[in-house]
């Protein structure tokens, strides 16, 4: 309804123009909003304040002639001027109690689809040197939420992740695991649940020989050359690396596959056109060796120019480099109209600087949008990073097996008599759920608080309350199985009614917050509501024991819709819904 009042604005403002009372060149951003107070209508715009200037007319002035502009709608049933020149819409109810049909009967739920694009999103991005660790979640969960969510509104959507699977340490872990083949034949297998500790003696092994050093930098060499040998131990090393990725994902729901996998390694051959193509646009200079870029934009604290480097002294690339080329792929080959980065905040100036860079050298389309979606840290209770009592970092599937042996002792405690096989499986789901629902409900801009105790209640904005809430209405259907709604619809008679009818019909408006600013928050908060919203119903408004069957069908629908965009919101967000719990 928000953008369908938007639209009648439009309509009014190119007719305001055919008048010649604003000028026709004038660009207006018409903004609506929907009020906190109903009497006050249940939309209002300041359109009018907005166009005093070039009509030269004070703003109620204004607002009156917008009114007398508008086109007829039977979908508003009054329109009028508040204060200094606000105009207030009421909606008739017979067109919410329409739409809500419309959308229980709509696989979007009635959401008013986009102009599709191509958005590329890069997220998770783990180091294949390591085991992913709790510092790899929030890029991997709030990026594959936004995922679902653009797709949902029919958008091309491109995942990439741009896993850490090059660079000079990869010498050292190749040279390694030379020498254990070696060793122990070419039998020898490297499980990645040992990796940590055959990293750390990786390490060990090049700060004590200096022939073992020399034989890494020799295979860093060799690897980016593309010597066959030295290829096929890193493929090994990266398959069994990403292997153990994807068996996390799968846990958690994510919806990256191997086919996703673009990693720094990938732009290699296109690095030193990277360097060539700056250096003829005469964006290159030189510094301590280095070969790097100066932004008019960008300087330190006192005042000294801030560099972008391109290349090091020995003739190494970094970041930069490898994003810049990134960009040039994303933007030319895959033709993308915005990209997503979910990377850490601490990363933002990087990100402003090649971002800036890549425009100033021509490497993506004038039209595409840079998009830093920055996050906050997790931290443990004492408001530190997260990590192991001893002071290291949590690996991530750690964390998951404790969250479902916790969430396992809390369904239990509640249904004692159930079988073990349903208890894990729910157990499972309300787990990983509490986990994922805990991070994305808050902004992820914030640093934010990890705790299990909080995050498995079954009070407040969590996702046991959400997924309990979904087993409350999807009980009603089960106790009425034998109502024929076929023939049913929704009337909005009782204030919790309209309460609860309003508040499914802003599904549309919360999902485009959400996709425009990548931020998942937005959705748990509206879904958080809803449930609020269809307790306060259900509390005033018997359904099943309604006193007609008309009165009881339409509160049956309302339960259905409720249910459904409850579903689908938490699938948008990665978290499965359960029937019972």
């Amino acid at each position: 309804m928000k953008s369908h009042i938007q639209s009648l604005l439009e309509q009014t403002i190119h007719s305001l123009k055919q008048q010649e009372i604003i000028p026709a060149d004038f660009d207006a951003r018409i903004q609506v909003d929907r009020t906190k107070d109903k009497t006050h209508g249940d939309f209002a715009t300041n359109l009018a304040m907005m166009l005093t200037k070039v009509a030269r007319k004070n703003p109620r002035e204004i607002a009156q002639l917008i009114i007398d502009n508008l086109p007829q709608d039977s979908q508003v049933a009054k329109v009028e001027i508040a204060g200094p020149g606000f105009i207030n819409f009421f909606i008739d109810e017979n067109a919410l109690a329409n739409q809500l049909m419309t959308a229980l009967n709509d696989d979007h739920l009635g959401v008013t689809l986009p102009e599709p694009q191509t958005v590329v999103v890069d997220y998770s991005s783990p180091n294949l040197a390591k085991e992913m660790h709790v510092g790899h979640l929030r890029s991997t969960i709030i990026g594959d939420s936004v995922v679902r969510a653009l797709e949902f509104q029919g958008h091309k959507v491109i995942r990439q992740n741009h896993v850490g699977d090059w660079g000079t340490q990869f010498g050292m872990l190749l040279a390694y695991m030379e020498e254990l083949r070696a060793q122990n034949g070419e039998q020898a297998q490297v499980e990645l649940s040992d990796l940590e500790s055959f990293y750390r003696a990786a390490k060990v092994r090049f700060d004590e020989s200096q022939e073992f050093a020399t034989r890494a930098r020799q295979l860093v060499v060799e690897l980016q050359s593309g010597d066959e040998y030295c290829n096929k131990l890193w493929r090994e090393f990266n398959d069994i690396s990403l292997s153990h990725c994807h068996e996390v994902y799968e846990r958690l729901g994510v919806s990256l596959t191997r086919a996703d996998v673009r990693g720094e390694s990938a732009y290699n051959d296109d690095l030193e056109q990277v360097v060539i193509d700056l250096d003829a646009q005469g964006l290159l200079s030189e510094s301590n060796g280095a070969k790097v870029v100066f932004q008019d934009e960008f300087h330190t604290k006192e005042g000294e120019p801030l560099p972008v480097i391109i290349q090091k002294a020995d003739g190494g690339f970094l970041y930069a480099t490898s994003d810049l080329a990134a960009m040039r792929y994303r933007s030319n080959v895959l033709k993308a109209d915005r990209a997503l980065y979910f990377v850490d905040l601490r990363q933002g100036l990087h990100f402003q600087q090649v971002f800036s860079l890549a425009r100033q050298a021509n490497f993506v389309k004038p039209g595409m949008s840079l998009e830093h979606m920055g996050f906050g840290t997790m931290n443990g209770e004492d408001g530190r990073p997260f990590k192991t009592r001893s002071g290291g970092v949590v690996k991530l599937v750690d964390l998951l097996a404790e969250a479902e042996t916790r969430a396992l002792e809390l369904v239990r405690s509640k249904n004692p008599d159930m079988e073990q096989q349903e208890l894990e499986q729910i157990a499972k789901v309300v787990g990983i759920s509490s986990v994922k629902y805990a991070d994305l409900s808050k902004n992820r801009a914030s640093d934010y608080i990890f705790s299990f105790e909080q995050m498995l209640s079954f009070e407040g904005n969590t996702a046991p309350y959400l997924l309990y809430a979904y087993t409350r209405v999807a009980g009603i259907f089960k106790r009425a199985s034998d109502v024929d709604l076929s023939q049913a619809s929704i009337k909005l008679e009782h204030d919790k009614e309209k309460e609860l009818g309003t508040k499914l019909a802003q599904f549309g408006e919360v999902l485009n917050r959400m996709v425009d600013k990548g931020q998942p928050h937005a959705l748990c908060g509206y879904l958080f509501e809803l449930a609020g919203a269809f307790s306060s119903f259900y509390e005033a408004c018997p359904v099943l024991a309604a006193d007609s069957d008309e009165e009881r069908n339409s509160r049956l629908l309302l339960a259905k819709l409720t249910a459904k965009t409850l579903k689908q919101g938490l699938d948008l967000l990665g978290i499965e819904t359960l029937e019972r719990m």
